[in-house]
């Protein structure tokens, strides 16, 4: 066992336990729930590390759990990768936008999952430092999930926040679109180029006008944070 839990939501017996069975043989711990309620009632009791979450369950959808999940500070650190059927690219939109760090349509093999729960872990672990971050009177707490201006709470959504996080931990480097969508998205080839323009956008909104110029526009390549103008 390599410790990590993995908690499977799906209402679908026979997909839960095909998942757990290849979860398991990869050293992963499995909690399964078949609705939202028990879900929800597994990650406040046991944490999970990770949730795969099927977007179409009875009662409250997986969308809704994701953002609930989201916008609690003692379970908005928990990775979530979508399970579904819905292939539409608006679909695919909407799963990131509330904070899924992946998604994976049905039907997938076994190993493409554990591949892409791995790198989900890998990145989602590789940022987790523990030590706030600082820039002038800009404050991102990873423990907290805190940004704070001048020691008032910055108000942004998740992806903004993985933004600046990736951005304030890789200061001083110009990053093209589709390596901030590798870095941040984690490679989803489904998420169009422009979703990272939008979120930039929102960022330097969420900024406000002392700190929107740290995430610069670079012509011809994409973006870096700098506190050189």
């Amino acid at each position: 066992m390599n410790g990590k839990s993995i908690l499977i939501v799906d209402d679908e017996a026979p997909i839960r336990e095909m998942i757990a069975v290849a979860l398991e043989m990869a050293g992963y711990e499995c909690l399964e729930a078949e609705n939202t309620q028990q879900a929800h009632a597994l990650v406040i009791d046991r944490h999970p590390d990770l949730i795969l979450l099927d977007w179409m369950l009875p009662g409250t959808s997986g969308i809704e759990l994701a953002r609930r999940l989201k916008r609690d500070e003692m379970t908005m650190d928990i990775p979530i990768i979508m399970l579904t059927a819905k292939a539409e690219e608006d679909n695919k939109i909407q799963g990131l936008d509330v904070g899924a760090d992946d998604y994976i349509t049905k039907p997938f093999s076994p190993r493409e999952l554990v591949a892409r729960l791995k790198a989900v872990l890998r990145r989602t672990g590789a940022i987790d430092s523990e030590t706030p971050i600082e820039v002038g009177g800009l404050v991102l707490d990873p423990l907290s999930h805190r940004v704070t201006i001048d020691g008032r709470p910055a108000d942004m959504g998740p992806t903004e926040y993985r933004l600046l996080q990736f951005f304030m931990t890789h200061q001083e480097r110009a990053y093209t679109r589709s390596q901030l969508l590798d870095q941040v998205w984690g490679g989803n080839v489904y998420v169009e180029e422009r979703t990272v323009d939008v979120h930039i956008r929102r960022l330097r909104k969420a900024l406000g006008e002392v700190y929107e110029n740290l995430v610069q526009t670079v012509r011809g390549t994409g973006y870096r944070f700098s506190t050189k103008s």
